[in-house]
């Protein structure tokens, strides 16, 4: 059975909504979840019949997001850093952290290590799109500076993931630029494409449009500009839904006719919800790390957990590693 470690105490809002998340996920999947976390504040929240189900980890110290990244390192008796450790031992299979995404990114990479042939870890967002299934948009913000040969690893990694964990054949795979001819992008970009170029299911360069739109499964750029495309998409979504809600209260006719559209809204809302994706992988290393938001809610741990399971399950590394000999291979 799948082990899944969770810092139970990384979230902006205590291991409450941690916690429950973890027991609607036990609700529907069978795996042993491992709570890293304050035995004292954990206990309290978990129901009797839970209890036998669930495993504690003892950790009084926090990594606040506050901290330096790199200070996660040093404190060995921090939550995130023991549930990163189960990892490291193979006492668990992945991990889930709300907590401060840099400690947990740095500690992935730094305690269990990168994959055999993988330069940088990734971490890769699942992105809405009008035809119903999610792209997958990496890296955004593992790496601020990287070189065109992280990047052809993050798109050989992206189609992978796509593949495996969200089932799609053949994944199309693009490169983010600023048009769709050869000729665009930057000096990284096209020294990328160039790395590229011929490896099956690489189309080219991509617009950001294609990101929403469908046309594209996988679109690869580096972790400072997915950061910001990944930021700014939160902010559009943000701003539109609370235009939408002001709009409907100038008028008793628009609030009518918002109550009869009530489904659609709530779809709606369920495709640009990022409790609904979860978290974040960072993809590239020996096992499974999921980043979730601080601000996670129960429903998005549960996703989280679930993201965990299946990347465990589907056995996206050993595809990865093989997949990115072929493309030393290639170059050679």
């Amino acid at each position: 059975m799948v082990k899944i470690a969770i810092d139970a105490m990384g979230g902006d809002f205590g291991p409450e909504p941690i916690v429950k998340g973890c027991i609607q996920a036990l609700k529907k999947k069978k795996f042993t979840p491992i709570l890293v976390g304050k035995k004292s504040e954990i206990l309290p929240l978990l129901p009797k019949s839970y209890r036998d189900k669930i495993l504690i980890i003892e950790s009084d110290d926090v990594i606040s997001m506050h901290d330096h990244a790199t200070d996660a390192v040093k404190r060995q008796e921090s939550s995130i850093y023991k549930a990163v450790e189960l990892v490291r031992n193979g006492e668990a299979d992945g991990v889930v952290s709300a907590g401060h995404s840099g400690a947990t990114m740095t500690l992935a990479t730094l305690r269990i290590g990168r994959l055999k042939g993988v330069a940088r870890p990734a971490l890769v967002t699942l992105m809405p799109t009008k035809v119903g299934r999610r792209s997958v948009l990496l890296d955004v913000g593992a790496n601020v500076d990287s070189k065109p040969e992280h990047l052809a690893q993050f798109a050989i990694m992206g189609g992978c993931y796509a593949e495996d964990v969200l089932g799609i054949e053949e994944p199309s795979i693009g490169l983010l630029a600023n048009g769709e001819e050869d000729s665009k992008g930057n000096e990284l970009t096209k020294a990328t494409f160039k790395i590229l170029e011929g490896y099956k299911g690489f189309r080219g360069n991509v617009e950001g449009g294609d990101i929403f739109n469908g046309s594209c499964d996988v679109i690869t750029c580096d972790g400072f500009v997915g950061n910001l495309v990944l930021k700014t998409s939160e902010g559009v979504a943000s701003t539109i839904s609370q235009l939408i809600k002001d709009y409907i209260k100038k008028s008793p006719i628009r609030i009518t006719g918002a109550l009869l559209m009530r489904r659609v809204f709530k779809l709606l809302k369920k495709e640009i919800d990022y409790a609904e994706v979860g978290g974040a992988p960072l993809i590239g290393i020996k096992g499974c790390a999921i980043v979730s938001h601080g601000k996670s809610n129960a429903r998005a741990i549960e996703n989280a957990i679930y993201q965990a399971i299946s990347y465990v399950d589907t056995g996206v590394n050993e595809h990865i590693i093989t997949r990115l000999k072929e493309l030393k291979e290639k170059e050679i």
